[in-house]
């Protein structure tokens, strides 16, 4: 491979800490570039994932650049985010995130530090079409696969994307973090909203998204509490509903169903598997295709594949066919549990990640599950 100026998107944690480390041996010249993208409210870890990035790039003898997309990221992420949550549906910030700031905004930048190139620690790969269009594929390690949250990426905004962790399981990794004696070999992962973090999530959201207080009911209709929003839940959530002492709470756990924003109420079942929780057909707005749509596709054939409606899910059989209005139907062999609107079903064809779309409803096709769905509206 000819020697090229690599940026690595260096975050600060063991995965993008040891793609730098790999392209470095591998001969590149490497550079690496830290984003914070989120102002340290106490809960973020910014600064200290800087020192971290720091410290990495002082063992890798390599530079190290800083850049704030603070602005950009509430723009075209957070901005979206507190939309879709006042609208009562449950975005995906990573899925945007990835698209606009990793590689947009970032890949632009490393563009003007002269790149040849940009590297991230993600778990995918990539490789070329026929026609040279690259082609993101799952990696090795289909416990850590995060092409789920890559879909929505602009096929040209891959182009000059190198994914060094893509054939490589996560033991491997923290192995060379531990052989190569990186300072973040045994860094936890990171986890929570894009950039934001792990927090009190109804707590961070009420300073955006003000309290609207409604009824907690069942598929019958009765009362059986009150919720401060339905922005604060999401389908199938269990804990947070908060019906501790109500009669009949002992019997199974609650979760929830369906949110009825006519009436701002929050419908709950009792179960992890009841009926309502499961649909097998859906419909998706704004499809977007990783490369040229199947054959066929255009003139409305269905298409056979597997999708997933949410991260780490196993990949699901199901039909998928286009819609008028640009979007999708997709028909699960299996009824799903809980897709989600202002979630993202994700298309494969075997290790290749189709493309994806953002969901806005779901239902069941026929059976005893479409009978339980009469009574949910009945209730709603």
């Amino acid at each position: 491979m000819a020697r090229k100026r690599v940026i690595v998107a260096l975050s600060g944690g063991v995965d993008s800490a040891v793609a730098a480390l790999l392209l470095g041996d591998a001969g590149h010249d490497v550079q690496c570039l830290h984003m914070t993208n989120w102002e340290d409210d106490g809960y973020c870890d910014s600064a200290r994932d800087f020192q971290d990035a720091r410290a990495v790039c002082l063992a890798l003898g390599v530079p190290l650049h800083r850049v704030s997309f603070a602005r950009e990221y509430r723009d075209q992420v957070f901005a979206q985010f507190l939309d879709e949550h006042r609208a009562g549906r449950t975005p995906n910030p990573d899925v945007l995130c990835n698209r606009e700031i990793k590689f947009g905004e970032m890949r632009r930048h490393a563009e003007r530090l002269g790149a040849d190139a940009i590297a991230t620690g993600h778990y995918a790969r990539l490789a070329r079409s026929g026609d040279g269009t690259p082609r993101l594929s799952k990696a090795v390690d289909s416990s850590k696969d995060q092409s789920y949250f890559l879909h929505a990426v602009r096929p040209a905004d891959f182009e000059r994307v190198l994914f060094p962790l893509g054939e490589l399981a996560k033991s491997e990794v923290r192995a060379i973090a531990r052989r190569a004696r990186l300072p973040v070999a045994a860094k936890k992962d990171s986890t929570g909203i894009c950039f934001i973090g792990e927090r009190p999530f109804a707590e961070f959201l009420a300073g955006y998204v003000p309290p609207s207080p409604g009824p907690i009911v069942d598929v019958d209709g009765r009362e059986l509490g009150r919720h401060p929003g339905l922005a604060y839940y999401t389908l199938g959530q269990r804990g947070g509903i908060g019906l501790g002492g109500t009669p009949g709470a002992a019997e199974a756990p609650w979760y929830v169903a369906a949110k009825d924003t006519r009436r701002n109420a929050l419908v709950i079942v009792q179960g992890h598997d009841h009926p309502l929780l499961y649909q097998d057909t859906l419909a998706a707005a704004g499809m977007h295709w990783l490369g040229a749509p199947p054959r066929g596709w255009d003139s409305g054939a269905p298409v056979r594949c597997t999708a997933k409606v949410r991260y780490r899910q196993p990949d699901q059989p199901c039909t998928a066919v286009p819609t008028e209005d640009g979007g999708i139907e997709v028909s699960f062999d299996q009824p799903q549990r809980t897709p989600t609107p202002g979630q993202y079903v994700v298309l494969y064809g075997g290790d290749a990640c189709l493309g994806g779309a953002t969901i806005e409803r779901a239902w069941n096709r026929v059976g005893d599950a479409a009978a339980s769905r009469d009574t949910l509206r009945a209730a709603v």
